[in-house]
């Protein structure tokens, strides 16, 4: 049997720095208080379902943190630690995994964690009623899990993969009650039950959430620094969708942690001392545009190259994102040790932009500029997600839109809520879109851009927006997912990458944002997992 296990308290220096290091000169000489309520104020979408199995999006993640936990943790730099689960094995097939489970650890219903919940678990993210696709896809190759004992359950894969851990690091893979689950999907979106620091106590759908501590909390993750209940007495989770509505609310006191602050909030903190930034960009895939091959006109690979290099996005990101942002050339984030970057890909230049599309037979114009083929006009709908994209990226996809308008294309914007957005891609009435995903670890290259993502999760999600069909780029996905051994598992990826990126159907932006702002708070940190925040070491000041 290879072995792998790793120290429980296992903590990220990176994240450490960033909780200190960065703390507001104001508030290092006030004395931080037990109890009390902290206020978090949320620019993303509010969930419609708070159990992470339903589903799968950022929002959820962010909140479920708070209330569920998963199998295992991982740190900032990728090392994958013990949570629930403290030590695994796997058989030298890759086809058999066998964890072993805390035993000191029970759901805030007061029932026991053992392997029988885990079973339950797995079961619900498998089972199409409950409309799962993040964590559906993430555990799609368990076949079985065998309850050997109460501390011991035992995957049975269908094929070997090597992201099993990474998958079961995830919030939408995280563990619950299965006496929450047994409820009903209604009851257990509106308040699941987990292990985690706090307990789901009223959700007031448009306004906020409040959550109460657990004061039998026993399974401090890899980023816990104290072990025992969190200090804060309670949360409440504002949902607050205007950028400037919630910095208003941090400047006044009125809330103590924002995300999603816009650039000039955060370049403002860092010049400042009362207010502390917290950089912690998600794992997983870039902030990218992915085309659409699957349909006319980016099903032509030469259209889809002259897009990408009229599109023209770095004084873009510089002017509008005030060096808070890195431009990337990878289709994998900064924080991901595997990730390849080709930069000569992607070099700005209209008149070749130009002699692509003429090759490719747009040669006519319409009035307005637009290039015509067969009296079809060079349209490209792209609908925005304005849950998703903050203000400084929204400008730059209009200015994207003006800069390929220059070479004929025609961008149709379409800012649209989550819900809209949602709807947009599952009728196929896109030719581009900006879709962020998150999970941990490279296999975010086979949920995205193997040809068997272009099929629906039960959810009716599909994840492969570019809609990706390459044989060959399949054989290397799949043999990575299978593959064990690091380095060589490194080098598929490495050249699945170089061959996604030659496809020219994504135009890398820079890595999926993770910004918050925090006063009069100290001890907040970000997970290693897809860089939620925890609040377990969390106390007040002043």
């Amino acid at each position: 049997m290879l072995r792998r296990a790793l120290p429980l308290l296992a903590l990220s220096a990176s994240v450490a720095l960033i909780a200190t290091a960065c703390s507001p000169a104001g508030q290092e000489a006030a004395e931080p208080a037990t109890g009390g309520t902290l206020v978090y104020a949320t620019g993303d979408a509010e969930p419609t379902c708070l159990d992470p199995h339903v589903g799968g999006n950022y929002p959820q993640a962010l909140i479920s943190s708070q209330y569920l936990e998963p199998l295992v943790g991982r740190t900032a730099d990728g090392e994958i630690t013990p949570w629930l689960a403290e030590d695994w094995e796997v058989s030298e097939d890759g086809l058999t995994w066998d964890l072993t489970l805390r035993e000191d650890v029970t759901f805030t219903d007061g029932t026991p964690f053992d392997a029988e919940a885990v079973k339950v678990n797995i079961e619900h993210l498998q089972d199409p009623e409950t409309a799962s696709s993040t964590g559906y896809l993430a555990v799609s190759k368990v076949a079985e899990v065998e309850v050997v004992d109460e501390t011991h359950a035992r995957f049975h894969l269908s094929e070997p993969d090597s992201a099993l851990l990474e998958s079961l690091s995830m919030p939408w893979t995280a563990i619950q009650s299965p006496a929450g689950i047994e409820r009903g999907m209604e009851e257990n979106c509106a308040a699941p039950i987990g292990t985690g620091p706090f307990i789901v106590e009223e959700w007031v759908p448009q306004q906020q959430i409040t959550l109460v501590r657990n004061d039998d909390y026993a399974s401090p993750g890899p980023q816990g620094e104290h072990e025992g209940p969190a200090y804060l007495d309670e949360i409440v989770w504002r949902f607050i969708p205007d950028a400037a509505t919630r910095q208003a609310a941090l400047a006044s006191g009125e809330v103590h942690v924002i995300d999603n602050p816009q650039p000039d909030a955060i370049v403002s903190a860092e010049q400042g001392d009362e207010i502390e930034h917290i950089d912690a960009p998600r794992p997983g895939s870039v902030n990218r545009i992915e085309l659409n091959a699957g349909q006319t006109p980016f099903d032509d690979a030469r259209v889809r190259e002259a897009f990408i290099r009229a599109a023209d996005p770095n004084p873009g990101i510089e002017s509008l994102y005030l060096g808070t942002v890195t431009r990337s050339y990878s289709p994998l984030g900064s924080t991901e040790p595997m990730g390849v970057s080709d930069e000569s890909l992607f070099g700005t230049d209209p008149d070749a932009a130009n002699a692509l599309l003429d090759e490719a037979g747009w040669t006519e114009r319409d009035a307005d500029g637009t290039r015509m083929k067969d009296g079809q006009r060079l349209t490209v709908r792209f609908p925005v997600s304005t849950n998703q994209s903050v203000a400084a990226e929204q400008s730059l996809f209009e200015q994207i839109q003006a800069n390929t308008a220059a070479v004929g294309f025609d961008v149709q914007l379409s800012p649209v809520d989550l819900s809209t957005w949602y709807g947009a891609l599952g009728a196929n009435e896109y030719e581009a879109v900006s879709a962020p995903y998150t999970r941990v670890g490279p296999e975010v290259l086979r949920v995205l851009y193997h040809s068997d993502g272009i099929v629906p999760a039960p959810s009716g999600y599909f994840a492969n927006h570019a809609q990706l069909s390459d044989p060959e780029l399949d054989a290397l996905l799949d043999q990575a997912s299978a593959t064990h051994d690091e380095a060589a598992r490194a080098d598929l990826y490495a050249q699945a990458q170089q061959r996604i990126l030659e496809s020219f159907t994504i135009l890398p932006l820079y890595d999926q944002q993770n910004h918050f702002l925090t006063r009069g708070v100290t001890g907040v940190t970000t997970l290693g997992t897809v860089a939620t925040p925890t609040f377990v070491d969390a106390r007040l000041v002043g």
